[in-house]
C-alpha cells in the first residue's frame, strides 16, 4: 500500500510539472507562487457479467488531456500502468501482461479503458488520472465480477433432496417451497466463487411436489421435484400447457384418422374380393 501511495504522489508530481510547463498563462505579480487546483475525484463502483465486455470512461471530456494515466490493481498482481502523453503522441506501459485489458481504440482521441472479456480474475480498482491545462481529474472504478451459479436439483444416495447453486460469485441464496426441515452450507472455491448447497426434508408431511429457488444478482432460477416419480420437472405457465396439450390432441386425432383410414381400406379390399 505504501508503495502505490508512492507511485500514485510521483505521478501527480510529474502531472502537476506537466500543467505549469504547459500552461501559456503567467503570473501578473513576480514572486508569488502558482496556485493549482486540486485533483477532481470520482469513484464508481461496477459490477460486470463475466464473459462480457467492460468499458471505463476517462473523462467524457479528454481534448486538453496533457496526461492520461491508467493504474490497475488486481488481486495478487503487481500494479499494471498504461499512459498517454499528448506532447509526443505516444502510449506507456508496465507491468500490463493481461491482453484482454487495452485501450478501447485510440487515446489520443478516446482514453477510455476496456476489458474484453471479462474474468473472474478482473475483479479490482481501476484508477484513471489526467493531468491538464485546467487541473488535474482522478476517477476510481472498483470492480466486481459476477458469475451465475450453476443449478441442480436432485436426491442423493440417502434419499435427500439436494438443491446445489454451484460457483457463483457472489454467493447465491436457495428458497424451498413448502418449507421444511432445511440446512444450507458454502463452500469457497478459493477463486471468489462459492458454492451453495442446501438439504431439506419433509419427513410426516403429505407433500409430493417441492420446488427450490435460487436468487442471484445475476437472475434468478427455479427447478422442481417431484417426490412420488423422482423426477425434475419445470413449471410451465397456463398457456404453455394449453399449447401443449392442444397439439397432444391434434397428434391424437391424426392418428385416429391415419387408423380409421387404414381400416376401412382393407375392409373395402376384401368386400371386392369376396
Amino acid at each position: 500500500m505504501h508503495t502505490l501511495g508512492r507511485i500514485s504522489t510521483l505521478r501527480v508530481v510529474i502531472s502537476i510539472n506537466i500543467i505549469i510547463s504547459a500552461s501559456t498563462h503567467s503570473s501578473s505579480v513576480k514572486g508569488k507562487e502558482r496556485s493549482l487546483t486540486l485533483p477532481a475525484e470520482a469513484n464508481t463502483s461496477l459490477s460486470v457479467p463475466v464473459d462480457t465486455k467492460a468499458v471505463l470512461l476517462c473523462p467524457p471530456d479528454n481534448s486538453t488531456a496533457l496526461l492520461v494515466t491508467w493504474t490497475i490493481s488486481l488481486r495478487d498482481q503487481p500494479p499494471c500502468t498504461r499512459a498517454y502523453r499528448r506532447d509526443n503522441n505516444e502510449t506507456s506501459e508496465r507491468n500490463c501482461t493481461d491482453e484482454r485489458i487495452s485501450w478501447e481504440s485510440r487515446p489520443d482521441q478516446n482514453p477510455a479503458l476496456q476489458i474484453d472479456p471479462v474474468a473472474i480474475t478482473h475483479d479490482g480498482y481501476y484508477r484513471c488520472e489526467v493531468a491538464a491545462p485546467d487541473g488535474l481529474f482522478g476517477h476510481t472504478y472498483c470492480l466486481r465480477v459476477l458469475v451465475p451459479p450453476k443449478v441442480t436439483l436432485f436426491r442423493d444416495s440417502s434419499g435427500t433432496i439436494v438443491c446445489r447453486a454451484a460457483a457463483g460469485k457472489p454467493s447465491a441464496q436457495i428458497f424451498w417451497t413448502p418449507r421444511g426441515d432445511c440446512h444450507a452450507e458454502e463452500e469457497p472455491l478459493g477463486n471468489g466463487t462459492v458454492t451453495v448447497q442446501s438439504t431439506c426434508h419433509w419427513e410426516g408431511r403429505q407433500v409430493s411436489n417441492v420446488s427450490c429457488s435460487v436468487s442471484h444478482v445475476t437472475g434468478n432460477k427455479s427447478l422442481y421435484f417431484n417426490l412420488n416419480q423422482s423426477v425434475i420437472t419445470l413449471e410451465f405457465p397456463a398457456s404453455d400447457l394449453l399449447i401443449i396439450l392442444y397439439v397432444k390432441f391434434s397428434l391424437f386425432l391424426v392418428f385416429l384418422v391415419t387408423v380409421g383410414f387404414i381400416y376401412f381400406k382393407r375392409a373395402r379390399i376384401a368386400e371386392h374380393e369376396n
